[in-house]
């Protein structure tokens, strides 16, 4: 057998010894992820019943609160003996009467009617409001807040805002995922891709889009949500981009899933062209998504939040960013670096599902409420 025929041959043998190994790396990394899945899924069952009658009240707007209702719904069935829904537009007053919830919780509360929470005040019946978007429109929270006897934010900032207001119970309580929703799974080669962002594109991110450009030369990836073509290189990334499109929950957590990196870039909260918070409250606390893209067992690269450190280790459970260029380093780095990344997600997926779930959330809130349940 000739030189070149000997090369070959020695080419086949690698490239079936490396195909070996790739699959055992990933066929160890989905038993893992399962694993971590099957674990919190089994947590979800074993949070006590609390004898407790909710009657919840939903968003009453469109994507993508639909979908965080959905998932507090849920979460909320298998924490209480009775469960009632409702939407801000039906009397929630007259149903209360009628029917002595222990308590009205409210996410959002932007529609819910200010005489209807007058009465269920005047019926003496306990009231809670769940703020989704903190602190980005604290010039409509700022006249809702004081209407509830309890009050959650997902923004630590915001704590001390509403307390000012006068706000007797106030607590900082992050959102946190749907784990039958946002979960590891095989998806279609359609949703493969190496680089992935999911979100409206506000100026901060079309910015930050702009300068990290280059890192996507000769890549697969996937940019998607509101306004992208005011990007200075849209007609680069075109290609690259569903503009205009929300996408479900379901279908963002495909994508999370087929993606090796997902980047999280949170909006400014100084963005006086879309926000609402003329006190220019800024944002320490992170948003939905981060424990949405963890739970998927995907690495995140995250811009850095001052209070981050409090639900996930940086650089063990998530990988963060500083500055434009740091995130165009850490992407060259993971993308070549297949363990460091899995191993990560894979930290950043079992903080989430142990730590981070709606039904735990919710279990913290109804303590909160209900101390003597605890």
């Amino acid at each position: 057998m000739n030189g070149s025929g000997t090369t070959a041959a020695q080419g086949r043998a690698k490239g079936l010894e490396d195909g070996r190994m790739r699959g055992w790396q990933r066929g160890y990394f989905d038993g893992q992820c399962d694993a971590a899945l099957g674990e919190a899924l089994a947590r979800n069952g074993a949070f006590p019943l609390l004898d407790r009658k909710v009657l919840y009240v939903t968003t009453g707007i469109g994507v993508p609160y639909p979908a965080i209702d959905h998932a507090i719904i849920k979460a909320l069935q298998g924490l209480v003996s009775g469960l009632e829904v409702i939407s801000p537009s039906e009397d929630i007053a007259g149903r209360a009467e009628q029917n002595r919830p222990d308590l009205v919780l409210a996410i959002n509360g932007v529609v819910l009617p200010a005489e209807q929470l007058r009465s269920l005040r005047d019926k003496g019946i306990v009231t809670a409001i769940w703020f989704t978007d903190d602190p980005y429109y604290t010039d409509w929270t700022v006249s809702i807040a004081p209407n509830y006897d309890y009050v959650f934010t997902l923004e630590l900032n915001c704590v001390p805002f509403y307390q000012e207001l006068g706000c007797r119970h106030v607590h900082y309580l992050p959102f946190g995922l749907d784990p039958e929703t946002f979960r590891p799974k095989r998806v279609d080669t359609s949703y493969h891709t190496d680089i992935c962002f999911i979100g409206t594109a506000y100026w901060n991110r079309v910015s930050w889009i702009d300068r990290i450009y280059p890192v996507f030369s000769g890549r697969k990836v996937l940019i998607s949500g509101w306004w992208w073509d005011r990007l200075q290189n849209y007609s680069k990334l075109s290609g690259s981009i569903r503009l205009g499109d929300w996408m479900s929950a379901e279908e963002t957590a495909n994508y999370y899933n087929g993606a090796k990196i997902v980047i999280n870039l949170h909006r400014s909260s100084e963005d006086s062209e879309i926000n609402r918070n003329g006190r220019n409250i800024g944002a320490v606390s992170v948003n939905p998504r981060t424990f949405e893209i963890a739970g998927c067992g995907t690495l995140q690269l995250a811009d850095l939040r001052g209070d981050m450190a409090s639900v996930f280790t940086p650089g063990v459970e998530i990988a963060s960013y500083t500055t434009p260029e740091e995130l165009m380093q850490k992407i060259d780095y993971y993308l070549t670096h297949e363990e460091e990344r899995q191993e990560i997600a894979l930290h950043g997926l079992r903080r989430t599902m142990k730590d981070h779930t709606y039904k735990k959330r919710l279990y913290e809130m109804l303590s909160v409420i209900f101390p003597t349940n605890r």
